[in-house]
């Protein structure tokens, strides 16, 4: 059974059922059939034994012949019976025999001869006798009128006279029901093919992305809205979002194997350069601090890739709690006011008491970043101011009147390893301001920069209360 396919196994469940309605219906049919064919036969039985009794008549004299007018004429009593000659025939199988009260036969005839002594008389009440594997049904009138008293009329007929109808409906059936069942054996494998087909296209088109290591391509599945065609949409929207998640991280691949590569490579020339030939106390010293440089640089990248890889797979390593905002964002803003950098002033504005539910050191690294930022890309003796607000929802932001951004570049300082000037290049990852959107992105919120070039920038964080 699992060796089977999916359509033939629809198929077999279908016809399982359609055979099991038929065999209900055909004994629904067979049964109720029977119930009217045995009424009709009983209601026949009392409606000929009804008439006959009014067939027989007393008459006291006759004239010398024993048959007039086709009837017949019987020596009863100090008259006669007179008795219609259709009385002799057998209608519908119905056989009448009229008895002396002592169960005598008068006249007429009965099957249960044999055992009519052992069937007591019982006026207007269908009896069911069993006579040699047959059963019978037996309905009995008294006669009742001048002359006539002391006779009852016994109809007789068998259960098996509606047979040939019932015959009639069992040959019509065995033909008619088995023509029906494989009808609708083909009809469902159709059927079951035509709402399978998506099916079969999902599995070749499966089989060729898989195959050829396209994610490009996409399912074809016509128009349609019942469940498979809904299914194959979520599978080519799954397959676009795998798409770019493999090109977002083949370019983050490459981007990380450029990056290490330029710290490496300045590691290894300056090795070698050092030790071609005895060097000066202070050349080893400079040699040491290129080193030292550019060693710091690829611990901050690698530190940079590991958050990043944790934010996109693991979020259990970044636990959240409640975390008063406001004194972090204080804490961080008197920590690098200290830094002067190119003697550029950091003030703030931080609303008390603002809670989220976050993570501390991730927060501590987007305002970090988001800081930082603001200090490499200013100007001399500019200033930041950082501010901290919460209405609807919470609202940080850190400003600078550096050298701006131009408008073509707000989406793209948000990439990884994209850096907006290239003259300082040296001085980060290029990792900073992705980190910070993936950050926003952990605790529900977002991040954009209004930005004019040579005329400051302007970051704005969102996160939910």
């Amino acid at each position: 059974m699992k060796k089977l396919s999916f359509r033939v196994k629809i198929t077999l469940w279908f016809s399982f059922i359609t055979a099991f309605i038929i065999a209900v219906t055909f004994g629904v049919i067979f049964r109720v059939s029977n119930a009217v064919t045995q009424k009709n036969i009983q209601d026949n039985l009392i409606e000929i034994t009804e008439a006959n009794t009014d067939e027989i008549k007393y008459k006291d004299t006759i004239d010398d012949t024993w048959e007039i007018q086709d009837d017949q004429y019987i020596k009863y009593g100090d008259g006669y019976l007179e008795i219609d000659d259709d009385f002799l025939d057998i209608v519908n199988g119905i056989y009448s025999a009229l008895y002396y009260e002592t169960g005598t036969l008068l006249y007429g005839e009965n099957p249960l001869a044999k055992i009519n002594a052992d069937i007591p008389f019982s006026d207007n009440t269908v009896q069911t006798v069993n006579f040699e594997g047959t059963e019978y049904y037996v309905f009995d009138r008294p006669i009742s009128g001048d002359g006539t008293d002391g006779l009852w009329l016994r109809g007789i007929v068998s259960e098996n006279q509606g047979t040939q109808q019932l015959d009639r409906i069992v040959s019509l059936s065995s033909v008619a029901l088995p023509a029906l069942l494989i009808l609708a054996v083909l009809g469902g494998y159709w059927i079951a093919g035509r709402a399978l087909k998506p099916v079969y296209k999902i599995t070749e088109a499966a089989t060729k992305i898989s195959q050829g290591n396209d994610l490009n391509k996409h399912i074809e599945s016509g128009k349609g809205t019942d469940e498979l065609h809904r299914l194959v949409d979520v599978l080519n929207d799954m397959i676009s979002r795998l798409n770019k998640a493999f090109k977002k991280e083949q370019q983050f691949t490459s981007d990380v194997s450029h990056e290490l590569r330029t710290p490496m490579s300045v590691i290894t020339a300056q090795c070698e350069y050092t030790l071609e030939s005895t060097r000066t106390q202070e050349e080893y010293e400079d040699a040491l601090r290129v080193i030292q440089r550019q060693g710091r640089k690829m611990s901050r990248l690698i530190d940079d890739m590991l958050c990043f890889a944790r934010l996109d797979g693991n979020k259990d390593s970044y636990p959240k709690e409640k975390i008063n905002l406001s004194m972090l964002v204080t804490d961080i803003c008197d920590d690098m006011s200290l830094l002067k950098t190119n003697h550029i002033v950091l003030s703030r504005d931080i609303q008390p008491d603002i809670y989220i539910f976050g993570n501390s050191m991730l927060i501590s690294r987007m305002i970090t970043n988001l800081i930082s930022n603001a200090y490499r890309y200013g100007k001399k003796d500019g200033k930041i101011f950082v501010k901290l607000s919460c209405s609807d929802e919470v609202l940080l932001s850190v400003e600078d009147n550096g050298i701006g951004i131009p408008a073509e570049l707000h989406e793209k300082i948000f990439e990884r390893f994209y850096r907006a000037d290239e003259s300082r290049s040296t001085e980060g990852t290029g990792l900073g301001l992705a980190m910070v959107k993936d950050i926003a992105a952990y605790h529900g919120g977002s991040v954009e920069v209004n930005s004019e070039n040579k005329k400051g920038s302007t970051f704005f964080v969102h996160i939910p209360k």
